[in-house]
């Protein structure tokens, strides 16, 4: 027979905390506080087993679930000496919900259930106050009423509120016991009148009521969007607890509260919590009254603290929180109860906390011998990291929601409103903070990108332009906020029936997508001595290398003081467009011959030379893997009348040339056209200057400083092997020149991005010509699933919203398909090259569940950019110890 129920407390304890998964998170719980001796009332769980059953019977329970629930049941009566329904001495239970992970949205707790018009008559003699028995029931009614009936709670407040009208009375406290009753009845009557059936008076239909409520709250709306939020599987389901009642609400020698173990915002270690004395739990969090402190250093002169007015169950208290931590070896929230002076344990978890807090319970942990350096590592989420690194909302400043998009780029900016780039920079330069507001970005949007405080988008997606450079940057960056309209003519935006003129404040905030009218109050980042110990133990475990997609002196040296271990992608065409250079590069593009392309590229070869000259100077050594030219041409090219014009005139030629050779570059499907090696073959002029560029640099740097850079010359969109026999001949070719020339040799080697499906399924015939490969999962994803990444947005949340995506395939990799790509071309390179380096650049290479993949693939490196290094090191350590290191130690 199965086992569906399993009892805990009073000596019967059938449970552990390694049963979550069975048992849901509180059962388990509980089951463990008891068998460590702990004071927890007797109880049962029915397990998540029941909910699965459940769901797959039809909404019928397991034929034998009755008959366990009835011994459970009596075990509890066995336990107090109370049983459920008499009239006497009637036993109340409570019951919650509990899945194996928190999960707010589920059903609320319903206390006090066993009361009706006879037990609570019971309920007054047993007590001897019959203020707090009609108090209860009328608890009882208004919770069992809204969580199990649906009715609304404002019709129960109504009632009350009418009752203090009629008495004269401002708070529930001053009611009596006849002035309950009268409630009583009322909510009685209100429930008739809504559900057509009276409120049920048999303990047992309220018992089964209550356990139907619980079940079918896992699937109502509020769970099921939290699940698909965290990767939660509906098959998990959820358990039931049914426990004895013990009540903070029968006079001044009882009470109830919340705590934690240590500080959840801040991470010390100190008893931080709140009670009310004479209340249940719900008054706690309800707002209704002002919970007091725990501590005596935690209370104003004008609050009593629990050390204070409860001397004896706060000691106790205190060694509980001891006990909880020495046992679970983690900051526990607790939920307790203290009636007539006994504490009692009602729950106890992993604690919710802060960024912040993680990291300092962690180390602190750690070296009070908690736990070790490695289970330090574990415990800190590296997506979490991101609120350590950048600026955020102050949680407790007003402020007033705009609109929604995609949370594009972590961090929070405040500035007012301008719609181009060359503002953004203009109006920086005289100090101003500004966010740039974009229908999209393209390159040529750098400047205002990195003069703004933030930037905006009504287009694209989590991998789109502005969210790839807002990232690199460490900008702050909301995308793909389709409910907003800009207008560049009249210089506003608009969402909502709400207008932003240019000029006007708004505020981002890049971890949630929102954007606020006005300014947000906001918390400058500080990173503590914590976080450079948890880097290091971080750094002893991993097997994967860390690099820095970056391409300017600051990415590299903010790379560089992340703990990032060389660049895994530099791109070459953000340097075109710097002002200094962009004329040179579009008079190359309008040139009509070889000639004149050469002597334009020759006016663009000290550019490039200083570029690369300043990277390798901050890598000292390092490895530096640049991605020669990709984008399409027509990208550089000037794209309005006015500014056709002007650049027109800037080179000395006819706008009418300049509209001719624009049409000639023109593609219906740039992104699969005219870029990336096929430039190089068809001019490979271009690709010739950046090559001895790069040498140049190399080979001025290693005579300098004696630190010869490792530069790695990275070949985009290669489909066969030939483009890449064409292309790795030329940069040989130009190696030598330089190195003959100059008297001094490098170390470099000449690889290519893997982001075509077939490159990866030919990836052998290639690795012959490679020394590395480095996958583009970006475009690798485009090309996999004909999906742009740029335009997906307007879909993707509907298809992960109905489940036909389980996440946005551009900020995790799809291990199925792209991954499955990635899998074939690291065995097929290696099969004809073993030591042929593997690596990843996509945006992929700085999210956590994307690491994990790579570590399983055996990658060498992953890539990503500066402010997300730290991410992707703790992310690569948890990898590691997931995948089998529990031999490492940190």
């Amino acid at each position: 027979m199965t086992q569906w129920v399993y009892s805990f407390g009073a000596g019967h304890n059938e449970g552990r905390a390694d049963m979550r998964n069975l048992l849901g998170g509180k059962g388990a719980n509980l089951a463990e506080m008891a068998s460590i001796g702990l004071p927890v009332p007797p109880g049962f769980t029915i397990t998540t087993e029941v909910c699965t059953a459940y769901y797959e019977n039809g909404q019928k329970y397991p034929a034998d679930l009755a008959a366990q629930v009835r011994a459970g049941l009596t075990r509890i009566e066995e336990a107090v000496g109370n049983r459920f329904g008499d009239h006497r001495r009637p036993l109340l239970v409570s019951v919650r919900s509990g899945a194996r992970v928190s999960m707010p949205g589920m059903m609320d707790t319903v206390l006090n259930l066993g009361l009706n018009d006879q037990t609570v008559e019971g309920l007054v003699t047993a007590s001897g106050d019959a203020r707090f028995a009609w108090d209860s029931y009328r608890r009882f009614i208004q919770m069992y009423g809204s969580v199990v009936l649906d009715v609304d709670h404002h019709r129960f407040e109504e009632i009350i509120e009418h009752v203090k009208l009629d008495t004269g009375k401002n708070e529930d406290t001053e009611l009596t016991a006849v002035e309950w009753h009268r409630v009583v009845d009322g909510y009685k009557e209100m429930v008739a009148e809504v559900t057509g059936k009276p409120f049920p008076q048999d303990p047992e239909t309220q018992l089964w009521g209550a356990i139907g409520a619980v079940f079918g709250s896992w699937m109502n709306q509020r769970a099921v969007t939290y699940r698909r939020l965290h990767d939660i599987g509906a098959e998990w389901g959820t358990a039931v607890n049914v426990q004895a009642m013990v009540f903070g609400n029968m006079g001044d020698d009882c009470a109830t509260g919340v705590c934690f173990t240590r500080d959840p915002s801040t991470g010390e270690n100190i008893f931080y919590g709140e009670y009310l004395i004479n209340a249940q739990g719900e008054d706690v969090v309800a707002g209704i009254r002002t919970p007091q402190p725990m501590a005596k250093e935690r209370s104003k002169p004008t609050e009593r603290s629990m050390e204070d007015a409860m001397p004896a169950a706060y000691a106790e208290l205190v060694q509980v929180r001891a006990t909880l931590e020495r046992h679970y070896r983690d900051m526990q929230d607790i939920e307790f109860t203290v009636q007539s002076n006994k504490l009692y344990m009602l729950q106890t978890r992993n604690g919710k906390r802060t960024a912040t807090a993680s990291l300092k319970i962690a180390v602190d942990m750690a070296r009070e011998g908690l736990i070790d350096h490695t289970e330090a590592v574990r415990r800190v989420n590296p997506a979490a990291l991101d609120q350590l690194l950048h600026p955020t909302l102050d949680p407790k400043a007003p402020r007033k929601l705009l609109a929604k998009g995609l949370p594009a780029s972590p961090g929070a900016a405040c500035g007012i409103v301008v719609f181009s780039a060359d503002e953004a920079e203009a109006r920086a330069q005289k100090g101003e903070s500004v966010i740039l507001v974009r229908i999209e970005t393209s390159p040529e949007d750098i400047h205002g990108m990195h003069a703004a405080r933030g930037v905006l988008t009504t287009r694209g997606g989590m991998t789109s332009h502005a969210a790839v450079v807002a990232r690199g940057m460490g900008r702050p960056c909301v995308a793909g906020c389709g409910g907003i309209t800009v207008d560049y003519n009249n210089q506003y935006l608009s969402a909502g029936g709400v207008r932003i003129e240019a000029g006007q404040t708004i505020t981002l905030d890049g971890a949630t997508g929102e954007v606020f009218i006005g300014s947000v109050a906001m918390v400058e980042p500080q990173l503590s001595d914590d976080f450079a110990t948890l880097m290091g133990w971080a750094d002893k475990v991993r097997r994967l290398r860390v690099r820095a997609n970056a391409e300017t002196p600051l990415d590299a040296e903010t790379a560089r003081r992340f703990g990032a271990e060389g660049i895994g992608l530099c791109r070459t065409e953000h340097m075109f467009f710097d002002p200094e250079r962009i004329g040179a590069v579009r008079q190359m593009i309008m040139a009509e011959t070889e000639e004149g392309r050469r002597a334009a590229l020759a006016c663009l070869l000290p550019f490039q030379r200083k570029d690369f000259l300043d990277l390798f100077e901050i890598m000292a050594g390092l490895p530096v893997t640049i991605r020669l030219l990709d984008p399409p041409l027509h990208e550089f090219l000037p794209h309005s009348e006015y500014e056709i014009a002007e650049v027109a005139a800037s080179l000395g030629t006819e706008v009418e040339a300049m509209q001719r050779r624009m049409q000639e570059l023109s593609e219906a499907n740039p992104m699969l056209g005219h870029r990336g090696c096929r430039l190089g073959i068809s001019f490979p002029e271009i690709y010739e200057m950046q090559a001895r560029a790069i040498f140049e640099a190399a080979a001025e740097i290693g005579r300098r400083t004696q630190k010869a850079p490792t530069p790695e010359i990275m070949i985009p969109l290669v489909a066969t092997k030939h483009e890449l026999d064409i292309t790795r001949a030329m940069v040989d070719r130009v190696a030598q020149e330089v190195f003959a020339k100059g008297g001094y040799h490098v170390v470099y080697s000449v690889g290519t991005m893997i982001e075509l499906p077939r490159a990866a399924l030919i990836a052998d015939a290639i690795a012959r010509a490679a020394d590395f490969f480095s996958f583009g999962t970006n475009d690798l994803t485009q090309t996999t699933f004909g999906l742009s990444r740029d335009d997906a947005g307007k879909f993707l949340p509907l298809y992960i919203e109905k489940g036909i995506f389980p996440k946005d395939p551009f900020v995790s990799i799809d291990p199925d398909g792209v991954g499955a790509l990635v899998r074939i071309a690291a065995e097929k390179g290696r099969s004809v090259k073993a030591d042929i380096k593997l690596g990843i650049c996509g945006e992929h290479g700085g999210d956590p569940s994307s690491i994990h993949f790579c570590e399983g693939v055996g990658l060498d490196y992953v890539s990503c950019s500066p402010y997300r290094v730290p991410v992707a090191r703790l992310a690569a350590a948890q990898a590691a110890l997931q995948a089998g290191g529990a031999d490492r130690t940190a």
